[in-house]
């Protein structure tokens, strides 16, 4: 790309998002989390970027203006098909505050990602008043829920995203077209399976010849990390994998050919499309959790090129913020 993009990235997590961005042109001046161990996932792998650890409602957008994206993937659960309704839990629906950051921010575009329940029929007059909002910033707003297994990941992982762009862009941007291939959970791990030796991993390769649940961040009533509640550990199951905790190692040569290995989070991260070389911070929980909650970067670097296309086609990027600016500034 032949112009440098710039992105103010709100919850930011582990870096999933981020990650596919930066893969997708953008360059970051400010990713924004309040959670310490995410934060310092991302100063372990990108320790050039500007990662500020702070809750969003006491960032001030005046310090960030000029950039020309805003992403955030707002917290989930107040929008999941099992949560509350909205108006019960207010406290964790950051829509608002995101609204408010683009208001004072200004970017050229902005990214909202969330779960597919909030493509529900149940938040249909949230959602009408979300792009209303946008709308009367001036933007060209559309949402489509997009599977995560479309573009390389091996899981299905529906996901709603929203985009909103300067008029002019918006005529000429195209959500990014599903890729013909599909991945599978055995082409996903299979190497990590077997690195130790197992006696069952050709067999456990054929039942895993499939996409992967959706991966999440473990069920809050299990204490430590899991593949998330009942459902989903049957899923798993017929997949060979037991998912009632995440191990430490790869089954060894003594693990029975027969039994049902747990993954990694090594595994687990590859499943959701980060490269070997991302380190998570913390401990296993919190590693973990950062994981299962992480937006697959395959699906962030798709839809951030298809956003980078629409800038780029009609008008110079700004660039103009800089990561030592907003350091000095102590937004």
């Amino acid at each position: 790309m032949t112009e440098e993009l710039t992105v103010v990235e709100l919850c930011a997590g582990a870096g999933g998002q981020s990650l596919g961005l930066e893969q997708a042109g953008f360059r970051h001046v400010a990713a924004i989390d309040n959670d310490n161990d995410a934060c310092n996932t991302l100063k372990m792998n990108r320790p050039d970027w500007f990662v500020m650890e702070s809750d969003v409602r006491d960032v001030k957008g005046d310090q960030l203006q000029g950039v020309d994206l805003l992403a955030a993937g707002v917290p989930c659960p107040p929008f999941s098909i099992a949560g509350k309704q909205l108006g019960e839990d207010d406290e964790r629906d950051l829509f608002p505050e995101a609204l408010r950051l683009a208001r004072e921010i200004r970017p050229r575009a902005i990214l909202l990602e969330n779960v597919r329940g909030f493509a529900s029929k149940r938040f249909e007059s949230y959602r009408a008043a979300l792009k209303t909002e946008l709308k009367g910033m001036g933007y060209w707003v559309d949402w489509r829920v997009l599977n995560a297994s479309w573009y390389g990941v091996p899981q299905l992982r529906p996901r709603f995203i929203m985009v909103a762009l300067p008029r002019d862009a918006g005529e000429v941007f195209r959500w990014p077209e599903a890729i013909e291939s599909v991945s599978t959970v055995a082409d996903s791990i299979g190497d990590l399976i077997g690195e130790r030796g197992w006696p069952g991993v050709a067999q456990w390769l054929k039942r895993a010849s499939r996409l992967a649940p959706t991966i999440v961040g473990g069920s809050k009533k299990h204490g430590g990390p899991d593949l998330g509640p009942t459902r989903a550990r049957e899923a798993w199951k017929t997949l060979g994998v037991d998912g009632t905790s995440v191990a430490e190692l790869a089954p060894g040569p003594e693990f029975p050919a027969d039994a049902r290995p747990k993954l990694t989070t090594r595994m687990v991260a590859r499943i959701q499309g980060f490269p070997d070389d991302w380190a998570f911070s913390g401990g296993k929980t919190a590693a973990y959790r950062q994981v299962g909650n992480a937006f697959p970067p395959p699906v962030a670097e798709a839809i951030g090129r298809a956003i980078a296309a629409a800038l780029l086609a009609t008008g110079a990027s700004t660039g103009a913020v800089g990561n030592a600016n907003l350091a000095a500034a102590n937004v």
